[in-house]
């Protein structure tokens, strides 16, 4: 497991009313290409900005890829599509749904992370879709704005993002022309593909690069590194970084996760924590969006409260945050949710930092959260809830692990 490495400038932005703005400035200034994934691409309201940004970049010479991913965004508004291509933005539905939909168990893996990265210099990662603050797709306007993170950062892990948009680009050229039975496009891209490889190497670079990185760029101090999960070479990274960071832990675990269903390690490592005195506090969803994420996280509170693990549930709006603070110095921030579609089928981003003044912001705002806008879990009123709360929390829980079985994963 790569080691956090220095010579990052790092931002933390909160919501999409911070991440947008930034990323419309990078790619108003971009010059030569900007690479964006991401599960939701949404062009109403505050996304408008964003698609608008996409498009004038492409008009102007700057070579733009957008790929989304085909649950998330099963097709582009039909005008948005006729702008894009008219202005020679170039953009794919990853993995697209197709007759069958997800009655195909290896239709599950789907493009979660939310990357973007602009002329090769400046990068952003985190659980931020292109979607408004304010609105829901499934439920509409929102009270409050949706509670999420995601960074902007400059620094040797510009690489690793670069080199992570740009392979996945020309793996799915190959899959959409082998699809069209265009076996010599197929062959070119797949040529093409292993040459980005090559030209790639290690997704974290070397120290001579993040050494050159360091001293370009003056104030550049904080340690940093880009966690991928994948179903080839990386797929259990991000779990194994949490699990490290949580066995490493001396003094306090914040951790705040939309969909929290850990799997027994990850739960063996909370609970081991919280009995040697670390205290470890969960931020999780407290209101209901889905039967499957909500039912089944409840299914795992007792466990977690009987070893002393706090948890606090958040319901003025939609908590759809994955971020984590171990000890005041160590934080992620990122798209992987802690349940087993992330961990183990969708393709996720998240970056890791060890940095005391990085990870003290984003440490206060999660208190904020937890004392403002969170509700504690009583270990007693939960023993006593009823039996039918019981029953489908079990019965998610089931039902989650018999689809896992079908895809042939454990969890």
């Amino acid at each position: 497991m790569p080691q956090p490495r220095p010579g990052h400038q790092m931002q933390l932005l909160q919501g999409a009313s911070a991440l947008f703005p930034a990323l419309v400035s990078a790619i108003e200034h971009s010059a030569h290409e900007v690479r964006m994934e991401t599960y939701i691409f949404s062009v109403e309201a505050a996304g408008e900005s964003v698609a608008m940004a996409l498009e004038q970049a492409a008009r102007r010479g700057v070579a733009v890829y957008l790929v989304m991913d085909g649950v998330g965004t099963p097709s582009l508004a039909p005008p948005w599509a006729s702008r894009f291509d008219a202005a020679g933005v170039k953009w794919r539905i990853f993995s697209p749904l197709g007759r069958w939909g997800l009655l195909v168990p290896s239709r599950w893996r789907r493009l979660h992370r939310k990357l973007c990265v602009v002329d090769g210099s400046v990068a952003f990662c985190g659980g931020i879709n292109v979607l408004d603050d304010w609105y829901d797709p499934n439920h509409g306007a929102l009270k409050a704005p949706r509670f999420d993170f995601a960074v902007q950062v400059t620094g040797p892990l510009v690489q690793a993002v670069h080199a992570a948009t740009t392979q996945l680009w020309w793996r799915s050229q190959v899959a959409s022309t082998m699809r069209q039975s265009d076996f010599s496009a197929a062959w070119l891209a797949l040529q093409e593909a292993v040459k980005v490889k090559l030209q790639a190497g290690s997704a974290t670079g070397t120290p001579k690069e993040a050494s050159a990185w360091a001293s370009e760029a003056a104030g550049h101090n904080t340690s940093a590194d880009l966690v991928l999960r994948d179903n080839l070479r990386n797929r259990s990274r991000i779990e194994r970084a949490y699990r490290r960071a949580i066995g490493a832990a001396r003094h306090e675990i914040i951790i705040a996760n939309a969909y929290f269903v850990p799997g027994r390690k990850l739960r063996k490592g909370l609970m081991h924590a919280a009995q040697r005195g670390v205290r470890v506090r969960l931020l999780l969803q407290g209101r209901y969006e889905y039967f499957m994420q909500y039912h089944a996280a409840r299914s795992v509170y007792g466990v977690l409260l009987a070893a002393g693990v706090e948890i606090h549930e958040y319901s003025v709006s939609f908590l759809h945050a994955k971020v984590a603070v171990i000890d005041g110095h160590w934080a992620t921030v990122g798209s992987s949710n802690l349940d087993p579609l992330s961990l183990l089928l969708a393709r996720e981003a998240n970056v890791v930092v060890d940095d005391a003044a990085f990870a003290q912001d984003l440490r206060a705002r999660l208190e904020q959260a937890m004392v403002q806008d969170g509700v504690r879990v009583d270990p007693a009123q939960y023993a006593r809830r009823p039996w039918r709360q019981r029953f489908l929390d079990r019965l998610a829980l089931g039902v989650m692990r018999i689809l896992l079985f079908l895809t042939g994963k454990r969890y």
